[in-house]
């Protein structure tokens, strides 16, 4: 089980030198997946603590799932692994982003990022690639 620091207040966490991710108060943190060559943002999940430290440990972008209440490893039924290259925090470590090589589609409409539509000055999206993996 994962046994993080808690957070510091202020500049402290800021320029804190080791993790200390500040959940939120349901104990999770966003996390958003990158591709690691393209830079392309490909989505935004939830991690608790245990999610991260498996993540961690494993080099597999592993996530919270909210609505079922359990761990999942990202693509662990679809085969599209995403694979961690590189874990950063932000600032003041309360969003995680993950740079991954992935095995397909990070979407589960099969396209290669969840981040595929636009939002016009109406409002209305639109659809800015229908592309798979």
């Amino acid at each position: 089980m994962a046994d993080f620091s808690p957070p510091l207040a202020g500049k402290d966490q800021d320029e804190a030198q080791t993790l200390r991710p500040k959940f939120d108060s349901d104990g999770l943190i966003a996390a958003i997946a990158q591709d690691a060559e393209t830079g392309e943002v490909l989505m935004l999940a939830w991690m608790n603590a245990d999610a991260l430290q498996q993540t961690i440990e494993t080099g597999l972008a592993t996530y919270w799932s909210r609505s079922r209440r359990k761990l999942w490893v990202k693509g662990e039924t679809s085969a599209s692994l995403q694979h961690i290259v590189e874990i950063r925090v932000d600032c003041d470590q309360d969003a995680v982003l993950l740079k991954v090589r992935k095995d397909g589609p990070a979407c589960h409409t099969g396209r290669r990022s969840c981040f595929y539509r636009v939002v016009g000055e109406d409002g209305r999206t639109l659809s800015k690639s229908g592309g798979s993996a």
